[in-house]
């Protein structure tokens, strides 16, 4: 992993990691949020249904008080009193489940006017499916003056049970219980609506949060991008630049090194072989001639022949006194010739070139007879050819240098993808590169051409004369 990655996920883990921990938090806030708040409501709701049925009580003693003062202790005004009591108490009702109910204070039923089988029945003992006594529990607590009870009783509109809250208070003197009550599926029903509300709202909230991350990790993106590129591109013409300033330097250091070995260690090679080819011509003079030490001596000249003519093949092949002296035409013939030695004459050179024209920089120089260097060995090496041209055309505008031969050619894309070959040809590339030039390839069975074109506005290098050479 390269350290531009790794930034870049220093910069984007921690911000992934920011965002989902803001976005744990202000669901799990809302959660919380909304929770509480069904509480609340919930217990306001009951709190407002309470005052609710004490108010509809309230209305049911109001409406039979006359009724409940006025009963005489005549047993049979007192009947009356209580039957017209409970028809009144029937009549009453506040939608399809809303109703009253009486009970006397020993379980039986008195009056209920939505199951009227009830009526006369004693429900002492009635237990609803979690095993409470239901009418037990609502007399006790009207026994205590009057209470809120909450149980299960079977809703009229829907033949079902259903949880109830129910407000019943005494009449002492007649021995009842009178009470209404609410189904509070009423109650969960609208709160279900309530946090289904909550829900979509915190649904809502997360994908906003999710919307911004996703946009500011396309943000951050686009800046890496951006940011990528642009360092890619001046990292690429740094490296452009220190890749021909390599290159000057290795032709420097190697035209450096071809003259200390041409003007240097060759000077003192040919003094040594001059001294010995003196040392020789004394001893065949000489009275007392010694046949070991001089033909020690020949040895000793054959070989400092053969190191020095070593001496000025590796100055030659460092940097030629031909592209120094007489430019890069004549180095271009003379390498030819070299190669020609090589190859029992299949390579054919052509010139094609303005003599007008303006002088090339050194480094166009350097890099087409570079090019030409390592075309030939290639051919050489690889193509099995039989012919080869070579061609360069000067012109005001461009130098277009050309290599062709007839050889078996090679699949251009593959060789240029493996990085185990086409070192060469990349080589080629890297050369022109600086100086704004391009190479083309062109292969297949028969013909090979790599062709490579510089324009004439190449900057860089010390211009030199085309033909002569010199500066």
């Amino acid at each position: 992993m390269n350290l531009k990655t790794r930034i870049f996920l220093l910069a984007l883990v921690p911000f992934v990691i920011a965002m989902a921990g803001v976005a744990f938090g202000v669901r799990h806030q809302a959660t919380t949020l909304a929770n509480a708040q069904d509480e609340t409501m919930r217990a306001a709701y009951l709190a407002s249904k309470k005052l609710e049925l004490k108010h509809y009580v309230e209305l049911a003693q109001g409406a039979i008080g006359p009724l409940y003062d006025d009963a005489g202790s005549n047993a049979r005004d007192d009947s009356v009193q209580r039957q017209r009591a409970l028809d009144l108490l029937g009549k009453m009702d506040f939608g399809p489940d809303g109703y009253f109910f009486v009970y006397d204070l020993h379980g039986r039923s008195l009056m209920h006017p939505r199951e009227p089988q009830l009526v006369g029945q004693d429900l002492w003992m009635l237990r609803d499916p979690q095993g409470r006594l239901t009418i037990q529990r609502l007399i006790t607590a009207a026994e205590h003056g009057g209470g809120y009870v909450q149980y299960l009783w079977k809703r009229p509109s829907t033949g079902k049970l259903a949880p109830k809250l129910g407000y019943v208070v005494p009449l002492p003197r007649w021995g009842w219980m009178i009470g209404t009550g609410i189904y509070l599926d009423d109650v969960d029903d609208a709160l279900a609506q309530i946090d289904h509300a909550a829900s979509a709202n915190i649904e809502h909230t997360m994908l906003w949060i999710g919307a911004i991350s996703l946009a500011a990790l396309v943000v951050i993106a686009a800046c890496a991008l951006v940011l990528n590129v642009s360092e890619y591109r001046s990292a690429d013409v740094k490296l452009k630049r220190l890749a021909q300033q390599v290159v000057q330097s290795q032709e420097a250091e190697r035209a450096r090194i071809s003259r200390e070995l041409h003007d240097s260690v060759g000077q003192m090679l040919v003094s040594v072989k001059l001294l010995l080819e003196s040392a020789s011509t004394r001893f065949e003079r000489s009275e007392h001639r010694l046949p070991a030490a001089e033909a020690a001596l020949g040895t000793s000249l054959g070989r400092l022949g053969d190191t020095l003519r070593e001496v000025r093949r590796i100055s030659h092949a460092l940097r030629p006194a031909l592209l120094d002296d007489l430019g890069l035409p004549s180095a271009l013939e003379q390498l030819t010739r070299e190669f020609n030695e090589e190859t029992s004459d299949r390579i054919r050179f052509t010139l094609d070139a303005d003599r007008d024209a303006a002088s090339l920089p050194d480094d166009v120089v350097t890099a087409l007879y570079r090019i030409a260097q390592e075309g030939l060995t290639n051919v050489v090496r690889h193509a099995d050819a039989t012919q080869c041209a070579l061609s360069l055309s000067i012109t005001s505008a461009a130098v277009e240098f050309t290599i062709a031969d007839n050889g078996r050619g090679f699949a251009v894309e593959r060789t240029l993808a493996d990085p185990r070959a086409g070192l060469g040809l990349r080589n080629m590339r890297e050369r022109l590169d600086p100086l704004g030039g391009t190479l083309s390839i062109l292969s297949h069975p028969g013909s090979t051409v790599v062709a490579a074109h510089v324009p004439r506005t190449a900057a860089g290098g010390r211009p030199r004369n085309l033909i002569t050479g010199t500066p």
